[in-house]
């Protein structure tokens, strides 16, 4: 009986892996085409940091928030500031390809579905009418 407990917990460990990683490389696809819908390099999505650049020139805003990321470290406060950074974030995505407030709760809580939305549907990516845009 115990190798069955053993064998059938491994199973499952398996199976669980074998599901992330479909999902990891669901969203990788999801983002890529994204990036590439905006304009940007898809292969950006596996780079560090740099693809974290990218989203944010796709939502619109400066370049230097990354630095923004580095709130973290300050507890309970840093996780709250950085959350409602993302929040902002996806809202500027969300805004750039033409959807609504809603879309961007959308892309807050089920990030699975929304984006995929954004990459496959119809939404079109309009460049923000910002400075950094305008020369």
């Amino acid at each position: 009986m115990e190798n069955f407990e053993i064998a059938s917990l491994i199973g499952l460990g398996i199976g669980f892996l074998v599901f992330y990683l479909a999902i990891a490389v669901f969203m990788i696809i999801t983002m890529w085409k994204v990036f590439a819908k905006a304009g940007q390099p898809g292969w950006a999505i596996f780079i560090p940091i740099y693809n974290t650049i990218v989203l944010l020139n796709v939502a619109g805003k400066p370049w230097w928030w990354i630095f923004g990321f580095l709130l973290a470290i300050i507890p309970i406060l840093g996780g709250i500031l950085v959350l409602v950074m993302n929040i902002l974030i996806l809202h500027g995505v969300s805004k750039n390809f033409g959807k609504d407030g809603g879309f961007t709760v959308g892309l807050v809580l089920l990030p699975f579905i929304f984006f995929p939305i954004l990459a496959f549907g119809k939404a079109e990516y309009m460049k923000p009418q910002t400075e950094e845009y305008t020369n």
